[in-house]
């Protein structure tokens, strides 16, 4: 059967009908807001769509794994182009992301069901995701949003601190929690940042990444209470995997990347009658024709690095067990 995709526009006005009746729910949209679907998770799974939230995932023995990034060259051109964007002011912070070729013994539906994440997601044959970010969870009146920005290898010679000391991590970090604070402000008030570049740890099947995340909330106005559909509207494409400012942003990333991001960097969530909560499709592994790609990023200042940004989009290609 096949999944009747809808533009999000169109799905949010579900999600808002079914929020103020407090009927529960399931969603995806993609990164572009083009394509979007919505039901409950009986009629996703009849379409062969499968959400996972905080399951511990299932021990694993080690796997065959390989991965076959681009270029450092290539990915130097697409640097440099983001770069030429920034030094003119056009954007202060843009996600540059690409595929990578894997190859591995597991099938997606295997993956899906082997990793431990946050978020999980996998529809049909087509694509899993096992995303450490959350994107908003909305309790009551009360929404927050987690942006995930600055990621350094665990290792003997690491720690947490030097993660949230770097001075071009920081300065990142700092840009992302100021755009979603803007985005929330334009659907809550007031707004407060309630922990600031606080770390994680996230297994990998080569080892540990700390990843740092900050949490933002506010109070929703009341207009929009329950009015799951019109929020994301509101808030979508994320600002963590788009940059600051939005548009002008994104137009560099559609120049730069070359690539349809597609599900990549969509959003995933779902609504329990009582409260709401959803994820960033990040960690994102889709079958494509000639096999199994890897889609992978990160956040690019006018301070960063080309091989530190070169290395890290390929330390984020991993199976999270």
């Amino acid at each position: 059967m096949k999944i009747p995709f809808l533009p999000f526009a169109q799905v949010a006005k579900q999600l808002d009908l079914w929020g103020k009746k407090g009927i529960p729910f399931v969603f995806l949209v993609d990164y572009t807001l083009e394509n979007a679907w919505a039901g409950s998770e009986k009629e996703a799974k009849e379409l062969g769509i499968q959400f996972e939230f905080d399951f511990p995932g299932l021990t694993s023995e080690t796997v065959p794994f390989t991965k076959r990034p681009l270029s450092f060259e290539s990915y130097s051109a697409k640097f440099n182009q983001v770069q030429a964007g920034l030094k003119r002011g056009n954007s202060f912070l843009l996600n540059l992301t690409a595929e990578t070729p894997i190859t591995t013994s597991l099938s997606l539906s295997e993956i899906f069901q082997r990793a431990e994440a946050p978020y999980k997601i996998l529809v049909r044959d087509q694509f899993t995701s096992f995303s450490p970010e959350t994107f908003v969870r909305i309790q009551e009146n009360t929404i927050s949003s987690y942006p995930m920005k600055g990621t350094l290898e665990v290792t003997e010679n690491t720690t947490a601190s030097q993660l949230q000391m770097d001075p071009k991590e920081k300065a990142e970090h700092a840009t992302i929690v100021d755009l979603i604070r803007n985005d929330l402000s334009k659907v809550a008030f007031p707004i407060r940042v309630e922990k600031y570049q606080y770390i994680d740890r996230v297994k990998t099947n080569t080892g540990e990444l700390w990843q740092m995340s900050s949490k933002i909330s506010g109070e929703l106005v009341p207009e929009l209470q329950g009015k799951y559909g019109s929020i994301l509207l509101e808030l979508l494409p994320a600002g963590s995997i788009t940059g600051a400012p939005k548009k002008a942003t994104m137009h560099i990333i559609q120049e730069a990347e070359q690539y349809e991001r597609g599900f990549y960097t969509g959003i995933m969530g779902k609504f329990d009658g009582q409260s709401f909560n959803s994820g960033v499709m990040i960690r994102f592994i889709e079958n494509q024709s000639d096999g199994l790609v890897f889609k992978s990023g990160g956040g690019i200042t006018v301070f960063s690095d080309v091989k530190k940004e070169y290395d890290e989009l390929i330390q984020k290609v991993y199976l999270p067990f």
